[in-house]
């Protein structure tokens, strides 16, 4: 699946609901299926196939409410993609049966990552830094930004398979919420956890407490 149509390369600007208005009541939700049930193909369709057809679901996704909705099957674990927080979708192979049994996953899957994005705009802007120049932020408080997302999305992944792929990217919008360039937020997270995090297992506390200290020093160096 083509970079456009995964979720992993998204930006903040790409993902933040402020920017991205949507509603999904339960009429939206029957008109939504209706729409996507006819994209799906017949449950004798092969394994390898499934996989067009799901590009095609995601590309009308996209379409209609913007690029943040790709991240719609991003399921926890061994899915389509690794480590992400949707548990309605599991993956095209064992998730796609008959149209009418698979639209509803969709658009539930497409609402659980909705939902988690808004959870995640609301994180950000409780997590705010005080109203002055970052560098000037005391580093008690990205710390503690960054333990408690780090905290959030091991939770929410269940810190399975590539759980810390989303971690990162977590991080790094919530910088880039802030005003921090997106390659700087790129390298201030990419130089704190370093391989620190690992699938299948989440970080104690002394590896957060590490992470976070050193998101806190790469912060404090931003300009």
């Amino acid at each position: 699946m083509v970079s456009e149509l995964r979720a992993r390369t998204l930006t903040w600007a790409e993902a933040d609901p402020a920017r991205h208005p949507f509603a999904m009541d339960a009429d939206a939700a029957r008109e939504l299926t209706g729409h996507v049930e006819p994209l799906l193909p017949g449950a004798d369709v092969g394994p390898a196939d499934r996989w067009e057809w799901l590009a095609t679901v995601t590309e009308f996704l996209v379409g209609r409410y913007g690029r943040w909705a790709c991240g719609w099957n991003w399921s926890v674990g061994e899915g389509d993609t690794d480590g992400g927080i949707v548990e309605a979708w599991c993956c095209a192979h064992d998730s796609m049966t008959a149209p009418d049994e698979t639209a509803p996953l969709v658009v539930e899957g497409l609402r659980q990552w909705r939902g988690w994005l808004e959870d995640l705009a609301q994180r950000f802007t409780d997590l705010a830094p005080p109203d002055t120049t970052l560098a000037a932020v005391d580093r008690r408080h990205w710390e503690r930004a960054c333990t408690r997302l780090v905290t959030v999305v091991a939770d929410r992944t269940h810190a399975e398979s590539g759980w810390y792929g989303h971690c990162t990217q977590v991080l790094g919008w919530f910088l880039a919420c802030h005003g921090i360039d997106e390659d700087r937020a790129r390298e201030i997270v990419e130089n704190a956890v370093g391989g620190r995090f690992g699938s299948w297992i989440a970080p104690d506390t002394a590896v957060v407490d590490e992470v976070s200290t050193r998101f806190a020093g790469g912060v404090g160096g931003s300009r």
